[in-house]
């Protein structure tokens, strides 16, 4: 099979933007919470670049796209990834990419998944905890999921396809991830939610933002980052990634007006965190859908998506639940939105002509496609939702009964970064000594500094 060195190079560089945002989501979770748990949020996304990119090399891949002939896992093996080396994969289109390559773009989705699920359990998580449950989660949860979703199986010699995952092989149409990493990650956000408890003041203390320009840089970076994660998940330099890098800006910007207009309406002043809560939602509404809808419809999903995902974040003090970060008003919610969209409004697309045509996509609802899509997109959806909330209720209930998950009521009002990493993210002695001492005035106070 031939290789596009043009699509590699693309690929190459969708890798390197999936990555890189990660660390934008430990800047957007660092400033959003406490200015004492700064450090500990932040950890928590970096730990996942850990932990999960080892246990990829060592029986993730195999687990998540392995043709072990059965639609709910992959082949468990100890490969190490050696067969995936110089091997060439077959992306659907013309050309093929390395192996390896979709291998290490695959795994970027892995590392961030469970970085999402962190902002729901701000404040209260043992690091140490934490950190096992990423390892078990990715493989009980987010492994098996991958397949379903993103494994379209291989061609034995007869040109028929095996060891596809049971949702790709129904029909699920997922481009990007609005199950496998959003509803997922915003399942298990809630479970943990559940399982951790709600933390202190809840209710009767406000949680606001420490750090709102930490907040919107983070989301500059998601938001650039997520070019990667759209376009790139086409896996080629094509009209597909084109389409997909478009919608996804278009709808974003849509999402982040419709939450501010929500503000506007509701309390009287838009926001900065509305804003990039907004950008946020959108560019995860827009994930599983990006290449399967027009422009204008991206436009209409980003809207419906801000509208509605700013209103679903409330629930949390309705329902009594403490989701910290709002991952399940953000993601899960706005994960289901962007699927059941699809349902209604996808379409099929065409690149080239003749031999070389590829065509990609069904037509939904009001396309003149019937039901039948948007009943996938739902079975897709809510099997996602609830496999991953049972399965990350149990676990987390073991994982609190043994080893403890939730820090001690002293440790949180101590604050924990000092309880957990012995570090802090702001010097606040030395700036207050700094400022009543007059650092480089002589030992005078400030005022008399700048008098003197």
């Amino acid at each position: 099979m031939d290789v596009n060195p043009g699509d590699v190079a693309w690929v190459l560089a969708s890798t390197a933007l999936v990555l890189l945002m990660t660390p934008g989501l430990a800047f957007f979770y660092g400033g959003m919470t406490k200015a004492r748990s700064t450090l500990n949020m932040m950890l928590m996304s970096f730990a996942t670049i850990c932990v999960v990119s080892v246990l990829w090399v060592i029986y993730g891949f195999s687990l998540a796209f392995g043709n072990s002939g059965s639609g709910f896992f992959g082949q468990i093996s100890f490969s190490h990834l050696a067969e995936a080396v110089n091997q060439v994969t077959n992306n659907g289109g013309p050309y093929g990419i390395p192996l390896l390559l979709f291998a290490g773009f695959q795994l970027m989705f892995a590392v961030i998944t469970p970085a999402l699920i962190s902002g729901a359990i701000a404040d209260r998580t043992k690091f140490l905890t934490w950190v096992i449950f990423v390892a078990v989660w990715v493989t009980l949860v987010y492994f098996p999921v991958a397949h379903w979703v993103f494994d379209f199986g291989d061609k034995d010699a007869d040109g028929n396809i095996t060891g596809a995952g049971w949702l790709a092989a129904r029909g699920v149409e997922d481009f990007a991830g609005g199950t496998a990493v959003h509803i997922n990650a915003g399942a298990a956000g809630l479970a943990l939610a559940i399982v951790l408890g709600r933390r202190l003041g809840f209710k009767k203390n406000p949680y606001r933002p420490h750090n709102l320009p930490l907040v919107l840089i983070g989301a500059g970076l998601l938001w650039f980052g997520w070019f990667g994660f759209n376009a790139g998940s086409a896996l080629a330099a094509n009209g597909q990634a084109v389409l997909a890098l478009m919608n996804t800006q278009v709808a974003t910007a849509a999402a982040l007006g419709g939450w501010l207009l929500v503000e506007k309406i509701r309390d009287g002043h838009p926001t900065t965190l509305g804003a990039a809560s907004g950008a946020v939602a959108g560019l995860v509404a827009i994930t599983p859908a990006c290449a399967f809808i027009t422009p204008a419809a991206s436009v209409l999903l980003g809207v419906l998506a801000g509208i509605i995902c700013s209103l679903a974040v409330g629930l949390k003090y309705k329902l009594n639940y403490d989701d910290s970060l709002d991952v399940v008003g953000v993601h899960l919610v706005g994960g289901i939105v962007g699927c059941l969209f699809i349902g209604f409004f996808g379409t099929a697309f065409t690149i080239g002509t003749g031999k070389t045509a590829y065509t990609w996509g069904v037509q939904g609802l009001f396309h003149g496609g019937g039901w039948t899509l948007l009943g996938n997109q739902a079975i897709g959806a809510f099997s996602v939702l609830f496999y991953s909330l049972i399965v990350t209720l149990i676990l987390g209930f073991i994982l609190e009964k043994t080893l403890g998950f939730r820090i001690s009521r002293d440790a949180e009002l101590e604050g924990i970064d000092l309880t957990q990493h012995a570090e802090s993210a702001y010097d606040f002695e030395n700036i207050t000594s700094g400022v009543f001492s007059g650092v480089g005035g002589g030992g005078k106070s400030s005022s008399e500094g700048e008098q003197a």
